[in-house]
């Protein structure tokens, strides 16, 4: 188990802007990867197609999740996020993989913390964020326009899938949880419910930071919520950072990284992709590598 490192992130936030790796699936994407990479030896044969189960790289090729992690701490990053995006039971179960929760998130925290180690210092230290996505499901809404009540996961079931992905994280040896893409708060209360009651069976906190997902430029989650709905949902929860990421390209983000800079009273978090999807382009979206720290550079000299 990790050492608390809250008070050691905290000194570092107050001086200067940490860095967070950048997408694990365009990395992995632009591997051209096979199915018998996805299934190995262990899972080949399983009765159903693996490929695109990119958290399952972790177990049948843990070397090309290792070099990712590897490539982003060269290029500079602080933070390293773990291979977990989909390592829930929700989002397996279309693999029927469920039974490999725990170990997923296990093994991808361990290989996140070998790469972090390796090039962690005393003048530069590196740290391993454990990633809990958003499920494949949504608690606040129905998949079926013709029954608005009816839902297809509870609250209850929610916290039991992230309870199951954050043990493995926390046991894995992650320095803070990220919960990223928050596309509906219900979900995101499951988690941070799920996460406290971690918290509190092993007498200690890890740092948390959450991210929400802004769908379309009406400005508002998945679910309706504004930036300042967002933040006072999700307040209770004294995260480290609250922010926003993907969806939205960065200068399309802006206004509302900036309205949860001014209402937060913590550090602000900013990840966008590359712009809006645009398959007709050479990868898959219109900005360029110059555009988006363009965009980023301005967004650290406004102090946002």
């Amino acid at each position: 188990m990790q050492p608390d490192r809250t008070a050691e992130l905290r000194a570092l936030l107050e001086r200067r802007i940490l860095v967070l790796d950048g997408a694990m699936g365009t990395m992995v994407q632009a591997r051209r990867l096979a199915e018998a990479d996805f299934r190995g030896q262990r899972f080949s044969a399983h009765e159903r197609e693996l490929r695109g189960n990119n958290d399952l790289l972790s177990i049948t090729r843990p070397d090309v999740v290792l070099d990712i992690h590897r490539q982003y701490l060269e290029a500079g990053a602080d933070i390293v996020s773990t291979n977990t995006f989909n390592a829930n039971s929700p989002s397996q179960a279309d693999y029927g993989l469920q039974a490999l929760v725990h170990e997923l998130n296990f093994v991808s925290a361990r290989l996140a913390r070998e790469a972090a180690e390796q090039f962690s210092s005393a003048e530069r230290p590196r740290f391993v964020a454990g990633v809990l996505g958003p499920t494949n499901k949504t608690a606040s809404i129905s998949p079926d326009v013709n029954d608005p009540g009816f839902r297809n996961i509870s609250f209850d079931e929610l916290v039991a899938a992230y309870s199951e992905s954050a043990r493995g994280l926390v046991e894995g040896g992650v320095d803070l949880i990220l919960l990223e893409t928050v596309f509906d708060t219900l979900n995101a209360k499951a988690a941070i419910y799920a996460l406290e009651t971690l918290f509190e069976a092993r007498g200690a906190r890890l740092p948390l930071m959450i991210s929400g997902t802004v769908t379309d430029q009406s400005g508002r989650t998945l679910t309706g919520q504004t930036p300042e709905a967002f933040w006072n949902s999700v307040r209770h929860a004294r995260p480290l950072t609250v922010g926003f990421n993907c969806a939205l390209g960065a200068q399309l983000m802006r206004p509302y990284i900036e309205e949860l800079s001014r209402i937060a009273d913590t550090f602000i978090c900013a990840y966008p992709n590359a712009g809006l999807p645009n398959p007709l382009s050479e990868t898959g979206y219109d900005e360029t590598p110059a555009c988006t720290a363009g965009f980023l550079r301005e967004f650290a000299q406004s102090g946002l």
